[in-house]
């Protein structure tokens, strides 16, 4: 923490203790004229508290490309200065996060302030008088008044609320079981992803489980083929420990890799490391070695090392292309086959520190490309599954929501939307879920189907939480 961030949060503590003000959103400070395109590029979001706290994203409105190469961020003291990176553009459209903490801190009354690399000509800014909750973000993006809404940071700004609608009914049964017997996985179980028969959970502590069913509507840890304790998960080359948050398979299924999202590696926990990991499951050994692994870091927003990837899906290229979606790489309907050899589909992953879900192609290659940056709307993202049966995409929050669930489709634009929102099943308590999964259609029985929860805090000494879905 700089001095002047330590400063804030002092002044910060006072102002708390002195009165709960009412939430005033500051008003939108006019920026002096001056040519285009720099009347393009607006500040939209700004985030000063939580785990990616003293953040500012600027939003290109325009129709051209800007290069904001020097231009400055700057809070309320002149003094206070972050120069944009040499070589840095924003697309028509485009969205990008400036993480500023190593310059400044952004108190609870504060602005945010954009200038020209003169350092005066001031281009827009923000004021406000209390901490973003979580987020302080334009709506519409680019020219509409700040407004309190999710962190949404390199994405779209979350204005609709969620589908336009609170919370519905969960749509499915309200009794929920447990799903494991007692204190088999301990604390940390995080992602899960169903593949018929097996259960594939990955355990943040550095290990992933293939589970198989337990004969009583529940999970059992395989005891063949060194899987009885969980496999011990390394990097590339065999050093570190992946910090795994989440696990899907392609359409190809497990016998083509298991693919694993990790947000830092263990063994130097203070720094993020945004990975996908593709590991070769066939062996009896207990390590399992990355045979690829992507590195997205350098490609996304900068989040607290513990705020990172928290979960991780496959869609497959037919599915998308048949809802029409839009490559935003391109601006184009999406190709698949302009990517070379890429497992058929895309990968969507969530950051829990700001509930979106960007998605990649990964190709075979080690190359990558985001295709996509979806808003959920939501606080935090800790779970992502693709349902074929409905194709839709479902994003999952743990008690930092509630427990809220939210389903997304591609929509007319091309782009993934909330469609619904849903609140927890009534027998579930506000758990620390931070993985879910959904069964196939083929276990459909009078149009219900069954789904699962991994409790990160393994409450009550069970990890593991079942209940059911309409189909």
């Amino acid at each position: 923490m700089t001095v002047s961030r330590a400063r804030r949060r002092r002044r910060d503590l006072t102002l708390a203790l002195a009165a709960v003000p009412a939430l005033v959103l500051g008003a939108l400070t006019a920026a002096p004229a001056h040519a285009a395109p720099a009347d393009d590029i607006r500040v939209n979001e700004v985030v000063t508290t939580g785990s990616v706290e003293d953040s500012i994203e600027l939003y290109n409105k325009g129709a051209s490309t800007v290069d904001v190469s020097g231009w400055i961020l700057k809070d309320d003291s002149n003094s206070s200065k972050y120069t944009i990176a040499a070589g840095t553009t924003l697309a028509p459209g485009a969205f990008r996060a400036f993480d500023v903490h190593g310059k400044f801190g952004l108190g609870s009354s504060d602005k945010a302030r954009l200038y020209l690399p003169d350092g005066s000509t001031l281009v827009d800014s923000h004021t406000w008088s209390s901490h973003s909750a979580p987020s302080w973000s334009r709506c519409p993006d680019g020219t509409g008044a700040f407004k309190a809404a999710a962190v949404t940071l390199g994405a779209a700004n979350s204005c609709g609320g969620g589908g336009g609608t609170g919370p519905v009914a969960w749509p499915g049964g309200s009794t929920v079981t447990t799903a494991d017997a007692a204190n088999v996985f301990g604390g940390d179980l995080s992602g899960l992803h169903q593949e018929g028969d097996v259960l594939w959970a990955a355990q943040n502590s550095g290990k992933l489980w293939r589970l198989v069913r337990n004969g009583s509507g529940g999970w059992t840890p395989d005891t063949a083929n060194g899987w009885a304790s969980g496999k011990t998960l390394r990097f590339p080359g065999g050093s570190g420990a992946p910090d795994g948050e989440g696990v899907t398979v392609t359409g190809a299924g497990a016998a083509a890799g298991v693919f694993v999202a990790s947000e830092r590696n263990g063994d130097a926990s203070g720094t993020s490391r945004l990975s996908v990991l593709r590991y070769d499951v066939a062996g009896t050994g207990s390590t399992l070695t990355a045979a690829r692994e992507w590195n997205l870091t350098a490609d996304l927003p900068a989040t607290g090392s513990n705020a990172g990837f928290e979960a991780i899906t496959w869609v497959p290229d037919t599915a998308l292309t048949a809802a029409g979606f839009k490559d935003s790489s391109t601006g184009a309907p999406y190709a698949p086959a302009g990517y070379g050899a890429h497992g058929g589909g895309v990968f969507f992953v969530g950051v829990e520190g700001t509930g979106a879900v960007p998605g990649y192609v990964l190709q075979d290659s080690g190359a990558f490309t985001r295709v996509a940056s979806v808003s959920t709307g939501m606080a935090g993202v800790m779970e992502v599954q693709w349902e074929p049966q409905a194709s839709r995409l479902w994003a999952v929050c743990d008690d930092t929501c509630g427990g809220q669930h939210r389903t997304l489709k591609v929509d007319a634009s091309g782009a993934f939307a909330v469609a619904a929102t849903y609140a927890r099943p009534a027998g579930m308590p506000d758990l620390n879920n931070e993985g879910f999964a959904l069964a196939g259609a083929d276990e459909c029985v009078a149009g219900s189907k069954p789904v699962y929860w991994s409790d990160d805090s393994n409450t009550g000494g069970h990890a593991l939480r079942r209940s059911t879905v309409t189909c």
